[in-house]
């Protein structure tokens, strides 16, 4: 099965760290956060990568080369300028004939990819997204009044969210909505599906799942290696 993976991003609300080395190569554990991905992918059967690059592209095919040491087959895409979260698949048109796996190169998370694969195959939508609940704690109670008569309280409720994970089963079809040669997101990808109407599923994670988008993500990191992925090594 074949999946892409987003890793050309600047990293840049992870500098310093990563004006030396690309985000999806900073070290976590014994690993960089690519090969952790890699490696969870492969376990449930995506064994096909196309690895979509911009910033520092060469010093990842260099590290990874065409995957033969993880057992998977690696293929890059190297983007001119930077083309979104959406718009680098404009460049894999003819090798994404079949469904798809599509993820951000800074996710850690030990969700089953081949369930939620097999999910969004059954249906007739050409878009699936994972989605993650997301809970925040209010510390305030929340007071309800008719001009100045309080008649009621909400007492600290959590704030209660569903937020895109950053992984997404496509099929190919999708690939005639995104623009080539211009920097397209998903968010803009999402809204135009919405404007025409189209089918959109969502797929709710379980599992651990962590964006490693802020220092303090990163420096948590080797805690979370050794928790939640050293025992898939």
């Amino acid at each position: 099965m074949k999946v892409v993976i987003l890793a050309g991003g600047l990293g840049a609300r992870l500098r310093p760290f990563t004006q030396i080395i690309p985000k999806p190569l900073l070290p976590i554990g014994e690993q960089s956060v690519l090969q952790i991905q890699i490696k969870q992918l492969k376990r449930f059967g995506f064994d096909e990568i196309f690895i979509a690059t911009n910033y520092k592209a060469d010093y990842i095919a260099r590290f990874f080369g065409d995957g033969a040491d993880l057992g998977v087959r690696i293929t890059y895409s190297k983007e001119t300028d930077p083309l979104g979260t959406a718009g680098p698949l404009s460049l894999l048109r003819d090798q994404l004939t079949e469904p798809f796996l599509m993820m951000n190169g800074d996710v850690l998370t030990l969700a089953d990819f081949a369930k939620m694969y097999d999910f969004a195959t059954k249906k007739d939508a050409i878009l699936t997204v994972g989605v993650k609940r997301h809970v925040t704690p209010f510390a305030f109670g929340n007071l309800y009044f008719e001009g100045e008569r309080v008649v009621g309280i909400e007492e600290k409720q959590d704030i209660i969210r569903f937020i895109l994970a950053g992984i997404y089963v496509m099929r190919p079809e999708i690939l005639d909505l995104i623009p080539g040669g211009q920097s397209y997101g998903m968010d803009h990808l999402i809204k135009a599906m919405l404007v025409k109407g189209m089918p959109i599923l969502k797929y709710e994670f379980e599992e651990y799942w962590l964006d490693i988008g802020q220092i303090s993500d990163y420096e948590s990191s080797n805690e979370i290696y050794e928790k939640y992925f050293r025992q898939n090594d």
